[in-house]
């Protein structure tokens, strides 16, 4: 098969969440099992980090993968779900994986996809593993896909596992509680190793608390280690100030009571990752890692050169300024407004599209009644066709335009925008995939 045969054998032979929802959910890890060791337990010929939570694990892995790149380890990343090409789930050092290892892998699958029938995560996730074995990987990090406890990369033994945070999101899988959808991910944590809860809220601190307890696991809250004192929006880059109230818990800290981090993640929100990174990065440090100061500071200030993040707060043109950002949730949605607090701007231009499976009302109940919308769609199953979402938007005062894909939102706000106006594309990943670069 070519590359392209491949892939579209991949979209059309396994069942994949993304585009049908919860139906290509499998509730246990037999599959993940059966393809590690049909593989030779590729998982265990490299050290991991195990990231978790409902926002934020895609950046915060960007963001370790970047610092341990720039302390010269030969680092793997797997993400979920890919923009533009399938293999931005599989990268090592910022490249992703050659064709022809996608090719030749799923060649090498295709009895056993016969026999046990796995889903399309489930294979990619022993794709992943199989290429950082291959490549002689010193550490990757590994990204959940959408819990913890059932999740098919839950089969690592990782150096330590990070918690973004909790917030509401696939409570058709995770539960209908904040303590509940807690669970699920903490279902990372492992015996007798560190993890760091980037974010904490009072519902959900017992659940990790015990959890981390029953597993003898040491259990760290960023918060308690750094704390934001200043934020400054550069658009392309942002300027974060910390300062670190508790530095004396930690053995071998690598900053200074107060410092300053310039990332090219620019949105307000990252403060949070930052944190758990943070924490993270001293962890690891004790651990044996070398992992200086200096060369954390240079790969938080380049983590798009070198991983290839894209999708978070990323700013594709001037005159007016377009801003795409994969906030598709009310987590999500509540720290890009907390973002556009910091911001001058004339009008704002939102372009949204949403899935069927978010809580749509939510997430539209808090977005701005005076700006301009644009109501549109991916296309996929998945995707709530932009008729559906404009009415939903209409009888809450959000009133708007429809059409039927992005890059027509995207154009027609751009002809209504003036020169200080900002535009941004929210609501979906996969919206955010669909548009058009220059």
């Amino acid at each position: 098969m070519s590359y392209q045969d491949t892939i579209d054998y991949l979209y059309s032979r396994l069942p994949m969440f993304s585009r049908i929802g919860a139906a290509a959910i499998k509730n246990d890890l037999v599959n993940t099992i059966s393809i590690c060791k049909y593989l030779g337990n590729p998982e265990k010929k490299f050290k991991t980090i195990h990231v978790a939570g409902t926002n934020g694990k895609g950046s915060t892995s960007h963001m370790l993968a970047s610092i341990f790149q720039e302390a010269g380890y030969t680092t793997g990343l797997y993400t979920s779900p890919h923009l533009y090409d399938f293999r931005e789930r599989i990268k090592v050092n910022g490249e992703m994986c050659s064709k022809e290892f996608v090719t030749s892998f799923t060649n090498r699958m295709k009895v056993l996809i016969d026999e046990i029938e796995p889903s399309f995560f489930e294979l990619t996730v022993g794709m992943a593993f199989e290429y950082f074995a291959e490549q002689k990987c010193d550490i990757a990090i590994i990204e959940t896909g959408l819990g913890g406890r059932l999740d098919s990369t839950n089969v690592i033994s990782p150096e330590l596992s990070i918690i973004t945070n909790i917030g509401w999101d696939h409570m058709a899988l995770l539960g209908n509680t904040l303590p509940e959808i807690a669970a699920e991910k903490a279902g990372i944590i492992k015996k007798e190793t560190p993890v760091v809860i980037s974010e904490m809220i009072p519902e959900t601190k017992t659940v990790f608390d015990e959890k981390a307890k029953a597993l003898e696991a040491p259990i760290y809250y960023a918060e308690d280690f750094f704390q934001l004192q200043s934020f400054q929006n550069n658009w392309q880059t942002a300027l974060f100030e910390f300062n670190q109230p508790l530095i004396h818990l930690l053995d071998a800290p690598l900053f200074t009571k107060h410092f300053t981090i310039e990332c090219d993640l620019p949105g307000k929100y990252q403060y949070k990752n930052l944190k758990g990174v943070l924490v993270a990065v001293q962890l690891l440090s004790q651990m044996g890692w070398k992992l200086k100061a200096s060369k954390v500071l240079t790969a938080l200030n380049k983590v798009k050169k070198n991983t290839g993040l894209m999708g978070r707060w990323e700013c594709i043109q001037e005159n007016p300024r377009v801003v795409l950002d994969v906030a598709h949730n009310e987590h999500g949605i509540k720290a890009l407004l907390e973002q556009l607090d910091t911001l001058s701007y004339q009008q704002l231009h939102i372009i949204t599209g949403m899935v069927k499976d978010k809580d749509i009302n939510a997430v539209l109940n808090l977005l701005p009644k005076n700006a301009n919308y644009y109501y549109t769609q991916s296309h996929l199953p998945r995707a709530l066709p932009s008729n559906e979402l404009a009415a939903i938007a209409s009888a809450i005062g959000l009133k708007g335009l429809e059409f039927e894909n992005v890059n027509i939102a995207l154009d027609t706000a751009k002809k209504n925008a003036n020169p200080n106006d900002l535009i941004i594309v929210i609501g979906s990943i996969f919206l955010v995939a669909e548009v058009t670069r220059n």
